[in-house]
């Protein structure tokens, strides 16, 4: 294989955060004069480009999709300095995380485009299969890595090829130009993606891949036609079908399902991840770094499908019973069995149970007496398995992208906001909430527009909490300013609440009217800007390499 080479550009000589990432070949890139010029070497730089999805755009070595619930309404970081900076509000251009997301998704970009602007030197010595799905493959690459970057920092600039020096001070593409790029490039490419792979070769863009990710953006910016259509040719494609075990998604056993559609893929001493590190109890050996809040668990229904503030199921001396089983699937819960050990946060429960000897002892409990266990009493469930309790820092689970359920719902929402109501979306809701192992009541025909739009609201925040999609959803619902101004709650240290909340239309909950709401824990204030916040802003690096590059407003 030929030697990787680096464009040495002009100011290379500085720090690497001094880095502008439009104008420079990948760093691991080869050269374009010898590279690509045969099948062996098309697949290494395919594979490449592969490598740079998983970005961790943080020092826990997280995923994205792992972190970005964490700024949100549902979930807190405690370790991380930038993330807590992006949820109180106070961050500005400066901040690294957003760099990171920035200059990851940007290197991932290049090398797609390396790859695109080589890959006619092997058209004739492969076959025309191959080079056309390899050629679509990395258009979807390319376009995956732009849909991140539009709906976090609006429009970004369009590189489409490897540039040069003198080609690199680019202004950004209006939000609506980027969006329909990535719509066509998912099109174009789903054309040339097969609907499966051979086993040997799983976790490569689908067709279907391709058709969800132009499903998601389409919803995500108002083209409900758009959505639906693309959501619907992926249900059409029959290669997908709802896991039955809700909870056994999210671990290696459901790894193969047919559920997922796209999956960041990890493998030991290849590319490993430290989620359960940091999602893990103290008990287990983790940090408890990345945690949901009390809101979360609040607004998930009980099991007659009311909220908790309605129905006559919930009882507050119990408050985890007789509810959506999706939250004990979502949430390490006080009292349940996490990573073998009964799970409890109460302050005064110093001791629980271990389960990993037989018989159960009796031991110290470090959830409720360690000063840096679970600031909120509860920790993520999804993404965690028995097997990574040795090696937490190097887990090779795969963590999903793009899965069926999220396409039942775009469908179900952009068919709701045409106003396109039929029975196809009550189908789609109740396919969700009815699999086996979840089960709640159906949602009832007959309801109105407005109705059905706070169901499928609260629908994808049940299903796909923890997943890291919240932070585009309350965006786009424009509820962001509500819910990220004011605390962020854990659970009371020594007690429960003594009533339930006021839940709102879209599952949120109001503790104003909870008698003993001053005994919750206050574990972080948040403010969110309305004229600031929507966007987050390009990174100053940035700005300051590239004069075109025009900033976010009040930046």
């Amino acid at each position: 294989m030929h030697k990787y080479i680096i464009l040495i550009v002009s100011f290379l000589a500085v720090t690497a955060c001094n880095k502008n990432y439009l104008e420079k070949y990948p760093l691991d890139g080869p050269s374009s004069s010898s590279f690509i010029t045969n099948e062996q070497e098309l697949m290494l730089a395919i594979n490449g480009c592969y490598a740079s999805l998983p970005f961790h755009p943080s020092a826990h070595n997280c995923p994205l999709p792992i972190i970005l619930d964490q700024v949100t309404d549902l979930g807190f970081d405690r370790n991380n300095g930038t993330l807590q900076e992006v949820s109180k509000g106070s961050h500005d251009s400066n901040n690294g995380f957003f760099l990171n997301v920035w200059s990851s998704s940007y290197s991932g970009i290049a090398r797609c485009n390396f790859l695109l602007d080589n890959i006619d030197k092997v058209k004739d010595v492969v076959s025309q299969q191959l080079y056309n799905r390899v050629k679509a493959e990395a258009r979807f690459l390319r376009a995956y890595n732009y849909h991140y970057l539009v709906e976090m920092f609006g429009g970004v600039p369009l590189v489409t090829t490897s540039l040069k020096l003198d080609e690199s001070q680019i202004p950004r593409n209006t939000k609506e130009e980027t969006v329909n790029f990535i719509l066509t490039e998912l099109e174009e490419a789903s054309a040339d993606l097969p609907p499966s792979y051979a086993a040997n070769e799983m976790g490569r863009a689908t067709k279907g891949a391709a058709l969800a990710i132009k499903a998601r953006i389409a919803l995500y910016n108002e083209k409900w036609d758009v959505a639906a259509d693309a959501a619907k040719r992926v249900m059409g494609l029959n290669v997908y079908q709802l896991h039955p075990d809700f909870g056994e998604l999210f671990t290696y056993k459901g790894q193969t399902s047919k559920e997922i559609i796209f999956a960041l893929q990890y493998l030991k001493g290849i590319k490993t991840h430290n989620t359960p590190s940091q999602f893990f109890s103290r008990m287990a050996s983790g940090f408890s770094g990345l945690v949901p809040g009390q809101s979360l668990i609040d607004s998930y229904e009980c099991t007659d499908g009311q909220s908790i503030d309605k129905s006559t199921r919930f009882n507050p001396a119990k408050p985890f019973e007789n509810r959506d089983p999706r939250l004990g699937y979502t949430v390490a819960l006080p009292g349940s069995i996490f990573i073998n050990f009964l799970f409890e946060t109460h302050k005064d429960s110093v001791q629980t149970w271990d389960y990993n000897t037989t018989p159960a002892r009796r031991v110290a409990n470090t959830d409720a007496t360690n000063a840096f266990a679970t600031f909120t009493g509860y920790c993520w469930r999804k993404y965690t398995d028995l097997t990574d309790k040795v090696e937490r820092t190097t887990s090779e689970l795969n963590i999903i992208s793009v899965r069926y359920a999220e396409i039942l719902l775009i469908y179900a929402e952009a068919k709701i906001k045409a106003n396109q109501i039929d029975n196809t979306v009550y189908d789609a809701i109740n396919a969700v909430r009815q699999r086996p192992s979840v089960n709640m009541p159906a949602i009832t025909t007959g309801k109105t527009q407005e109705e059905l739009r706070s169901i499928i609201r609260k629908e994808r925040k049940y299903e796909l909490a923890g997943e890291g999609f919240r932070v585009f959803d309350i965006r786009r619902w424009k509820l962001a300013e509500q819910l990220m101004n004011g605390i962020f709650y854990g659970r009371i240290p020594r007690g429960l609440l003594a009533a339930a909340p006021k839940i709102d239309a879209n599952g949120t909950p109001d503790y104003s009217t909870v008698p003993n709401r001053s005994d919750m824990r206050v574990v972080e204030t948040r403010i969110f800007k309305a004229n600031r916040d929507y966007l987050w802003p390009i990174p100053n690096i940035e700005t300051l390499t590239n004069p075109s590059l025009v900033q976010n407003p009040n930046y």
